[in-house]
């Protein structure tokens, strides 16, 4: 029946790879000898009932201890941790990078500057790292020694008694349509550069020149005041980029849904799009001088560049519709 599939997906989902298969098929013939010859849904929930929450479940058939954050709060606490670990490390990191750019004078050696990111980077990430790690652990065991009901929780199920029921809630992920953690990650890099740029182009995208041996910013390609006008529609963007990879996350799987809410969000970023780049004011007159000299043309450049730059966003945001689209029809 469909319970004891998800069920049992539930179960080997948080085992090892190489033992899933072999855990699956012991746990179909356990529950299978608990049930009646003509069984019905009421008899596959009392049988579920007695197996318990396929959390605490999964956790016996592992080796690894779980003494500090037992089995019951285990896997919400290293699901937050997987989630926001990567993205602290992230966000330090864009920092880091964007202030040692901005306060660099041109006299210091490139290298220089990159060890400087390096070694303020890593130490930052380390010490983002162990503020993250603390906070969560001290309101996991907090909560581990003060919850008196001691009832399994997911971040499915949510702090309550968990019951068969609740597997009605949990979609089945298939493994075509599956979506792995490194797109999820991957999206919020992404999402995280695409920031730190924007608000400080005029300082990072540009002409350089190596002049003497030192690499130097020439001209910036677009006027900040411009970019900084659209901030409002650029936030709006972001913040719907950023929810539909926390969407992703959580479903674990291409779906409907998530195919309709990628669509509204590539027709949020392609009208953002159009919006910024159909400013005549949006390209640094001295870049385009210095395109027209350099390459001894007086042809149209900005216009050019920006239908450029918008069939461009549009063509990749039809494929990506596209693709959503038919990871969500996929069956199996």
């Amino acid at each position: 029946m469909h319970l004891i599939d998800i069920y049992i997906q539930e179960v080997t989902r948080r085992l090892p790879e190489k033992n899933r298969e072999d855990i699956a098929l012991e746990l179909r013939s356990t529950i299978e000898d608990m049930l009646p010859e003509n069984y019905t849904e009421v008899d596959v929930k009392e049988s579920l009932t007695k197996l318990g929450n396929p959390v605490t479940l999964a956790s016996g058939y592992l080796d690894r201890p779980m003494h500090l954050i037992g089995p019951i709060y285990f896997d919400a606490y290293v699901t937050l941790l997987k989630m926001i670990l990567p993205i602290m490390a992230v966000i330090v990191l864009v920092i880091v990078s964007i202030e040692n750019i901005l306060s660099y004078n041109g006299k210091e050696a490139v290298i220089g500057i990159l060890l400087d990111i390096m070694g303020e980077g890593i130490w930052g990430v380390i010490n983002a790292a162990i503020q993250t790690f603390f906070w969560i652990t001290l309101v996991f065991a907090v909560i581990e020694r003060t919850d008196i009901s001691k009832e399994s929780v997911s971040l499915n199920t949510g702090f309550k008694k968990w019951t068969p029921d609740d597997l009605k809630e949990i979609p089945v992920i298939s493994k075509k349509r599956k979506i792995p953690n490194i797109e999820i990650f991957g999206s919020i890099v992404m999402i995280a550069i695409f920031t730190a740029v924007y608000f400080n182009a005029v300082h990072l995208v540009g002409v350089y020149e190596n002049v003497q041996g030192e690499l130097r910013f020439v001209t910036p390609v677009f006027n900040q005041e411009v970019l900084q006008s659209y901030w409002l529609i650029v936030v709006v963007a972001i913040v719907v980029e950023m929810f539909l990879v926390f969407y992703k996350f959580m479903v674990g799987q291409w779906t409907k849904k998530v195919a309709i809410l990628n669509l509204i969000r590539n027709l949020v970023s392609t009208i953002v799009c159009i919006i910024i780049f159909t400013n005549t004011q949006l390209i640094n007159e001295d870049y385009i001088i210095y395109f027209e000299e350099l390459f001894n043309i007086t042809m149209n450049v900005k216009g050019t560049f920006m239908v450029g730059i918008i069939l461009l966003f549009v063509v990749f945001a039809v494929i990506d519709v596209i693709q959503g689209f038919r990871k969500a029809y996929t069956k199996g």
